[in-house]
């Protein structure tokens, strides 16, 4: 089996290297023929390259911690990678009499009886609430190595669920990879980076579609004020859209936090690019009149052609959403508060059941 041409070095390389050429093509050599073959050498092959590279031991050091990183997530998430995720933000100093704690309890238990998992940091206050209100039976912790942390909370600390990481990057990464809905409660500078991340991913593209519930305690003013902020310094002059206020739903009503989820689900499914076009999959079948009126409402979203009704793509064939309904369009990839008003009007369209019963089944 030949290696990538990219493996290739420009100049001369040790015997240490051709060892390890001869080495790798040993191992892919018996490999059997997966179908994720191509990018188990892809990898492989980026690290020969390395090898190859003059960085020193701190920059191997990074390398081999993150992969170990994302080992463990690979490894833990996988078994429950048919049933959709909430990850939960919030203070770690909020304590268990405050109402932000009993309200992400509360939280946290309702949606979990709706069939979600939770996620949370896996610390103390929200982050605790969140464990304890979903239980470990139904939540992760994704905790992070600090040399003044105490450790994960009482409700997640033995659980095999339970992950360490090394890094804040690789920790953020399965966060958003796994989360099909971010919910956050009042917090500090932590709690700001998460939301603000959280949008800027939203809004660029790199995460989602997907809801966001910004979740305060009864009465409470703590995202309104926040959003006073968003307002006045960011949409007022210009930095931000309008339609970039559609990414996040602000509430203080647990019951208005866990419809948003769960609506958001209602119709539409999932979705992913082929190319340059954007596959919309959809637990129900739209009439042509329903589809007609979208491309009437939203062709502000299309870079050419109409939105369509398709069946799966060749490129989708074989993955485990291939029987549902889709829609296909030429998305200009820019606005994405639009198009997350574009999903909540196909999740208000129909009346009928959705004919996939658990949120997540493929």
């Amino acid at each position: 089996m030949d290696l990538p041409t990219a493996l290739s070095p420009s100049h001369s390389q040790s015997t240490e290297l051709d060892q390890l050429r001869s080495d790798l093509l040993h191992l892919l050599d018996r490999l059997p023929s997966l179908h994720h073959q191509p990018w188990i050498q892809r990898t492989l092959a980026t690290l020969i390259r390395l090898a190859d590279e003059e960085i020193d031991r701190l920059d191997w050091k990074i390398v081999a911690a993150s992969m170990q990183d994302m080992e463990q997530g690979f490894k833990t998430f996988f078994p429950y990678r048919h049933i959709r995720k909430v990850a939960i933000f919030g203070s770690a100093r909020t304590t268990p009499k405050e109402l932000e704690y009993q309200t992400a309890v509360t939280f946290a238990r309702d949606i979990v009886q709706q069939g979600f998992m939770v996620m949370t940091g896996a610390g103390g206050g929200i982050m605790q609430a969140g464990n304890e209100g979903a239980t470990p039976q139904h939540s992760f912790g994704l905790n992070i190595w600090l040399p003044f942390e105490q450790g994960a909370n009482p409700f997640i600390h033995d659980d095999p669920k339970l992950l360490r990481f090394k890094y804040f990057f690789t920790r953020k990464l399965f966060f958003l990879r796994e989360s099909d809905a971010i919910a956050l409660f009042p917090g500090g500078f932590g709690t700001q980076d998460e939301a603000f991340e959280c949008l800027t991913l939203s809004q660029t593209g790199k995460f989602g579609p997907a809801p966001m519930v910004l979740v305060d305690r009864p009465g409470g003013s703590y995202w309104y004020e926040w959003q006073d902020y968003v307002r006045d310094h960011l949409l007022k002059t210009g930095l931000i859209s309008s339609d970039d206020l559609s990414l996040y739903t602000i509430t203080d009503q647990v019951h208005v936090a866990c419809s948003t989820i769960i609506n958001f689900y209602r119709v539409y499914h999932s979705s992913r690019y082929v190319g340059d076009r954007l596959v919309i999959r959809l637990k129900i079948e739209l009439s042509d009149e329903t589809v007609e009126t979208l491309n009437d409402q939203y062709s502000d979203l299309l870079l050419s052609g109409k939105i369509i009704k398709t069946p799966p793509l060749p490129e989708e064939v074989g993955h485990e959403t291939w029987a549902l309904p889709r829609l296909l369009l030429h998305f200009n990839q820019r606005n994405l508060g639009r198009l997350h008003q574009f999903i909540g009007e196909i999740n208000q369209i129909s009346s009928a059941s959705p004919v996939i019963e658990h949120p997540e089944e493929k």
